[in-house]
């Protein structure tokens, strides 16, 4: 399987870095002194399941040399993923599946807009990891793992060829038995946890131990669960529970990509993950007062 990584951040670099070593065809889509260390030195991964060095490392910032590929495995930021689907065109024949990784529920919608219906299937991660480095990558938390799915729920040949191959390159993959339920389950747990992360500069540690934050935590993912069902996401009445036991699971220092762009002055995923709950509750006309407070409190930021 021929795939390309557009973006070799801390999600693309640590699952595109796990193919190439187990010997699947990955060329890594970088750019700057990111993409100059990884051509140099390889591909650096820091992990808790095992470091390694992809070397030498297939890596370009020009998608035209790569030509079309089996897989597109999309791991920029979401806010970029609009920007990033026009980029990759030239990855994409009639035989390509792009496979967005994002935080957020707006990732598909997008890629669909530029790429086609055809192309892209769903997809999410749960993993802690960040660039370190210039081609350096550190997984810091969570057993890393994938979950695909196509948007109607088939059980198609591409799903499982796309599960082979992770599950040959030792990564834990699952097929979800609905794509919707999956995607905005992480939805609740990233956006809630990034969002009072953000206002509290606080980590897990702390937010969970705290009665005050963790009640907001609660509040915001109650938002989120209200606003998947009425959107026909049939999230089940236990979600929250298993939610929490997350978050309660996480390292004491974990904070999320959020807020830790949000701390660095960088551009984030607020608009993609609180600003989407916002946005999204208003088209179904329901409150959400925690989520419009963590918003208006971080857009002046």
């Amino acid at each position: 399987m021929r795939i390309a990584v557009f973006g070799t951040g801390g999600v693309g670099g640590y699952f595109g870095g796990r193919l190439a070593h187990a010997g699947e065809d990955v060329t890594f889509i970088a750019r700057g002194e990111h993409l100059r260390a990884i051509k140099t030195n390889g591909l650096i991964v820091d992990s808790q399941a095992g470091n390694f060095v992809v070397f030498p490392a297939q890596a370009t910032d020009d998608v035209s040399e790569v030509g079309e590929v089996d897989l597109v495995i999309v791991g920029v930021k979401a806010w970029q993923v609009p920007e990033a689907a026009r980029a990759m065109k030239p990855l994409v024949g009639p035989g390509t599946t792009v496979l967005p990784l994002q935080n957020g529920v707006d990732a598909v919608s997008q890629l669909v807009d530029e790429l086609g219906a055809a192309a892209v299937i769903g997809g999410l991660c749960r993993i802690v990891s960040f660039v370190v480095a210039p081609g350096h990558i550190k997984h810091a938390g969570f057993t890393p793992s994938i979950e695909i799915g196509e948007m109607d729920n088939r059980r198609t040949e591409r799903i499982d060829a796309i599960e082979q191959v992770f599950k040959r390159a030792g990564l834990e993959i699952t097929v979800a038995a609905d794509i919707q339920v999956a995607l905005w389950t992480k939805f609740l747990f990233i956006a809630s946890f990034s969002g009072v992360g953000a206002v509290t500069d606080a980590p897990a540690g702390i937010i969970r131990a705290d009665p005050k934050w963790r009640s907001q935590l609660l509040k915001a993912m109650e938002e989120i669960y209200a606003l998947a069902l009425s959107r026909g996401v049939k999230l089940p009445t236990d979600v929250i529970d298993k939610v929490i036991a997350s978050v309660d699971s996480l390292p004491e220092d974990a904070t999320s990509s959020m807020q830790r762009d949000i701390a660095a002055g960088k551009p984030s995923e607020l608009e993609s993950q609180n600003g989407a709950v916002v946005r999204l509750a208003r088209e179904s006309g329901i409150d959400v007062p925690t989520h419009t407070l963590i918003y208006e409190t971080l857009r002046s930021r």
